[in-house]
């Protein structure tokens, strides 16, 4: 019961999609047990990515995410620092990193001030190795920083 109760808060937050946009608000959408925390805030400079993200159909999701990225980028704060804090993801999910990080490269090319920290737990040698080759495929400050 519990489980529906949280997808169901983060469909409604999708549906939002359009005012989002529009007003480059917030995006705060609680994880469920196949997807990720987004905090995704210009006015408090808060931009994470963080828990599970195993969705098979992350179509909606995605768009969401990059939709809002692509609002951000029209104005960007002087400073970005985007924050993963990721335990798992699938190979969907990875195209949608992928694309997370390919707009802040763009935006860093553009000449903004941007850095992307990729946290993981020292434990978790996957995410330490997905973090490297992100680091490799994208042209903008990346650290990779082990937590506990």
């Amino acid at each position: 019961m519990l489980n529906l109760r949280k997808r169901y808060i983060c469909r409604a937050n999708l549906s939002k999609t359009r005012n989002i946009m529009e007003e480059k608000d917030p995006i705060h959408i609680e994880g469920t047990d196949d997807t990720p925390n987004i905090r995704l805030d210009s006015r408090h400079n808060t931009f994470e990515i963080s828990g599970t993200s195993n969705r098979a159909d992350i179509g909606s999701f995605s768009n969401l995410i990059l939709g809002w990225l692509d609002h951000y980028a029209s104005n960007p704060n002087p400073s970005t620092q985007f924050t993963f804090r990721l335990d798992y993801f699938n190979s969907a999910s990875s195209k949608m990193l992928l694309d997370i990080l390919s707009r802040l490269e763009n935006m860093y090319q553009a000449g903004n001030d941007v850095v992307v920290k990729w946290c993981y737990k020292a434990e978790n040698q996957d995410m330490r190795t997905a973090g490297d080759e992100y680091a490799e495929m994208v042209e903008v400050p990346f650290e990779n920083i082990c937590i506990n």
